[in-house]
């Protein structure tokens, strides 16, 4: 079963692989969804890294706005 902040986090992540942008804005919402309730759990770890890994090699890119 998938927790509500990691349904959240999959929705924000797949938005912007759709829009290949994320702004800093949004991925401060991201955090802040992942560490609401304390605890990074399994899903969110692994919906985490792989946005991470598409920032790093650019599939998505990080914006100011």
């Amino acid at each position: 079963m998938i927790s509500e902040s990691a349904h959240e986090l999959k929705e924000m992540i797949e938005k912007a692989i759709e829009d290949h942008l994320l702004t800093r804005e949004e991925y401060d919402k991201i955090l802040f969804l992942a560490t609401k309730d304390g605890v990074i759990d399994r899903q969110e770890q692994v919906l985490l890294e792989q946005l991470q890994e598409m920032i790093s090699n650019r599939t998505v890119k990080l914006v100011a706005r």
